[in-house]
């Protein structure tokens, strides 16, 4: 799964942990058969595949919730507090914090994404105490000191500043407007606003750890050198404390708008930027793996894929193209991505448009259905070949409700993918047409389409 508009921050990023990471490789088959559902004594459930292969212990977990739950004036919360979490918790301030993570080779990190407040803790395993130790601080009693949250948030005000010139994200944020308006969660940014950031305040900042963070909503993945009953002990002190339910405000499942719509950005910048995309497939859905098929067939492939093949390397418009689905808990996308030369513009998006329109009206040929799902299966062996990559897609897993048996299956359920299961795909995504978002530079003309007029924004 791709999860764009997500902003992440990693730190204690060590030499030594990232060459034992590399070191760690599991096959698909190897983890398939070593997956535990494991219960610790407290009750805390993890998915867990012991490795000792080399000492390191690697561990993924999310808690329900994420940028969703944001006050509806202060998109962002979620963004400051898991820029927050690390710096200073329980007696010891930001910098003794940090000492104690980067002298023992500890990486703890915390994201928001639209459905989940997520984490990550890798270490090695004779370090694995204080490790667990270090991130039930920060997630029972991190500090919010004002010096920090200043700091912080004056970073993020920066890169909030940069974005207004950055045609990307520009396009990116519009795109979610038109695709979901400014009252459903899923439309505003989850980074925040130039406007609603300082806003944001410490007992904000508490109000949501306490209503997010809690056992009720959360999910666990680790892979690495641990038995389970030391494993279950670290779970029951790292996360017993936590509050048994979280408080959180109802979500409103939600379709995207309806295609096709355009509007333009102006910017003054040597590329033009257009993303565009649509409704998309959820996850439960039961033609969904028909989708992700033939989703890699026109844009999720690389090099190999339809639009790669027809704007790059025939009409030479940009020198990339990507398109791929997204999904969320209470709606879906499809979303793409492209940049050309302002005088290109339209016609590196009618080349888009036209090999949508194609692909949604025949579908993908034999051959290429054959070559996406042969790529797709032995692809899974590189998707999941570290300790920390298995564990990504174990808490993936867990919160897209597939079985602990999923990684087995997949393969099959890849095969069992038809033609017309592939043709009816293909025109349930793409037959109605694009949402476009258009930034750079005026005239606009040569991006704007006859029957639709642009709408602006700045």
């Amino acid at each position: 799964m791709t999860y764009p508009f997500v902003r992440t921050k990693r730190l204690a990023l060590s030499i030594a942990t990232g060459a034992v990471v590399a070191l760690t490789t599991i096959s698909p088959s190897q983890a398939a058969a070593k997956i535990q559902h494991l219960i610790s004594p407290g009750g805390i459930e993890a998915w867990f595949v012991q490795d000792a292969t080399v000492p390191l212990i690697a561990m993924e977990y999310s808690f329900g919730g994420g940028a969703a739950q944001d006050p509806k004036d202060k998109p962002g919360t979620a963004n400051l507090v898991a820029d927050l979490l690390d710096e200073g918790s329980g007696d010891l301030d930001s910098k003794t914090f940090h000492e104690r993570l980067d002298r023992r080779a500890i990486e703890l990190s915390f994201s928001a994404a639209r459905d989940t407040f997520r984490g990550s803790l890798r270490m090695l395993r004779d370090n694995k105490d204080e490790a667990f130790d270090l991130l039930r601080s920060a997630l029972t009693s991190p500090q919010f000191n004002t010096v920090d949250v200043e700091r912080i948030r004056s970073q993020v005000i920066a890169g909030l500043r940069r974005d207004t010139t950055n045609p990307t994200s520009l396009a990116s944020r519009k795109f979610l407007e038109i695709a979901y308006g400014g009252d459903h969660p899923y439309g505003r940014p989850t980074n925040g606003t130039l406007e609603s950031v300082p806003t944001i305040t410490v007992p904000d900042l508490k109000e949501y750890v306490r209503r997010v963070l809690a056992k009720d909503g959360l999910k666990i993945a680790v892979v690495g050198d641990v038995d389970p009953a030391t494993l279950g002990k670290l779970l029951d002190q790292t996360f017993g404390s936590l509050p048994a339910k979280a408080s959180l405000n109802a979500v409103p499942d939600i379709d995207a708008a309806k295609p096709p719509q355009r509007a333009f950005v102006p910017l003054d910048v040597p590329q033009t930027v257009i993303t565009f995309g649509g409704p998309g497939v959820k996850r439960s859905d039961p033609t969904f793996m028909a989708a992700y098929v033939v989703n890699h067939i026109l844009g999720g492939g690389g090099l190999s894929s339809r639009l790669y093949r027809e704007v790059r390397e025939k009409r030479g418009l940009a020198y990339s193209v990507f398109e791929s689905l997204l999904w969320m808990e209470h709606s879906a996308l499809f979303i793409g991505n492209t940049g050309t030369r302002a005088d290109r513009a339209g016609e590196t998006l009618d080349a888009v448009e036209k090999e949508v329109r194609r692909i949604a009206e025949e579908g993908p040929t034999q051959k290429e259905l054959d070559e996406a799902k042969s790529y797709l299966k032995g692809s899974q062996m590189l998707a999941l070949d570290t300790s920390s990559k298995l564990a990504q897609a174990l808490l993936q897993y867990q919160q897209d409700k597939l079985p602990i048996d999923y990684i087995e299956k997949r393969n099959a359920i890849v095969d069992a993918v038809t033609m017309d299961d592939a043709k009816a795909a293909a025109k349930r995504l793409w037959g109605q047409g694009l949402l476009t978002v258009v930034v750079g530079r005026t005239p606009q003309a040569a991006a704007q389409p006859a029957a639709a007029p642009a709408t602006k924004s700045n």
